[in-house]
């Protein structure tokens, strides 16, 4: 079935007053996850929270849409504000010697850089690495590689399901950030098989701040404890009328590592969102943001600009004698939303684009 892209362009309104490429910084919200969000806030002033109970069987639902978007199951999902607290969950869960190391990627988004302060802690380190020594890096004392599925910056798309192969090979743990991918390109957790997923949803998941969701591997699960622990924790919280006052009883779904209580109208959002892309379908959107990102790069290189060969759908380009941050500066003053990233002019496409956004760019470049 052939999807109608220019209708599913009405659902978010702001396209209407702006040429918006700029999905890597935040994705535009649809009509239909402001109106969940909406309806959820009515709902509190019609039953004044007293159904606050009921909302987490909406959260189990929405619990599942992620789990279905990303190919696990529904108890593998535990749901995040944002992913620095995911990637905490991990790190601060872990057992810790002196000399363990993390691995990463030069210039990797701040998220992964940053873990560092949390290591120093423990007497573990953090080692940035060029690609090009990725797999000479590890070695005995790798406890733990962190990497984005897209590089924010350059748009590199590392072949994760390889690498993800040759850690299990050496008993390595792989955090996946997969926010600046999941929502347009498709992601299987069956294939790639992570240790943990995280993924914020603001950006190409279309959602509000505050929602997110983690996946944590079952295994793993059975020795990761929590790092948060709330009224949520014990596996009987449900039981409101008569809470347990000992010691937790942590059940074994990724549930266990929210603590207390979520975000609701932010969930919510994602939730509609998530619906939105389900009913799309993860294929088509891939199909429909790489080809609109090939031809952004196709019109880039017309004007002179060397860009990125990533088959990624964040399209990067050196525009000779052009500093990209005045550049992405004056186009924001003609309504023409992009970014500027370490030296590069960043274009971000998503399915809600169509060609004519494009060429508002070209000629605005010219």
């Amino acid at each position: 079935m052939t999807t109608d892209w220019k209708a599913l362009r009405e659902e978010f309104p702001a396209l209407a007053n702006w040429t918006y490429l700029n999905t890597a910084t935040y994705g535009q919200m649809p009509r239909s996850a402001a109106d969940r969000v909406r309806r959820h806030l009515a709902r509190r002033d019609e039953l004044a929270c007293g159904d606050y109970l009921a909302w987490f069987d909406d959260m189990d639902a929405i619990r599942g849409s992620c789990a279905r978007l990303v190919h696990c199951e529904a108890s593998d999902i535990a749901f995040v504000i944002n992913a620095s607290i995911g990637l905490a969950t991990l790190v601060l869960g872990l057992p810790w010697q002196s000399g363990d190391e993390v691995l990463t990627l030069d210039d990797e988004f701040p998220n992964q850089l940053y873990v560092s302060a949390l290591l120093a802690r423990f007497g573990a380190r953090l080692r940035a690495v060029p690609w090009s020594d990725f797999y000479q890096s590890v070695h005995e004392r790798t406890r733990l590689v962190v990497l984005s599925t897209v590089n924010y910056a350059t748009g590199f798309r590392p072949p994760l399901e390889e690498i993800a192969r040759f850690l299990r090979e050496r008993g390595v743990l792989l955090y996946v950030d997969g926010t600046q991918s999941v929502g347009a390109l498709q992601f299987d957790i069956q294939l790639v098989r992570p240790s943990v997923l995280c993924v914020d949803a603001y950006k190409w998941m279309l959602s509000p701040n505050g929602a997110g969701f983690l996946y944590v591997d079952p295994e793993l699960r059975q020795r990761l404890p929590a790092t948060v622990v709330g009224w949520r924790s014990d596996r009987d919280w449900r039981s409101v009328d008569s809470l347990n006052h000992g010691e937790p009883v942590f059940a074994q779904a990724a549930e266990k590592y929210e603590g207390g209580m979520l975000s609701f109208p932010s969930i919510y959002g994602m939730g509609a969102a998530i619906d939105l892309m389900l009913r799309v379908g993860p294929a088509a959107i891939e199909a429909r943001v790489l080809e609109l990102a090939g031809k952004a790069r196709q019109m880039l290189c017309g004007l002179g600009a060397e860009v990125n060969a990533d088959q990624s759908q964040i399209v990067t380009a050196i525009l000779p004698g052009r500093d990209p941050g005045e550049l992405a500066r004056s186009l924001k003053e003609r309504r023409i939303l992009v970014s500027a990233r370490h030296g590069r002019l960043r274009v971000s496409p998503h399915f809600y684009n169509d060609e004519t956004d494009l060429e508002v760019l070209r000629k605005a470049l010219l």
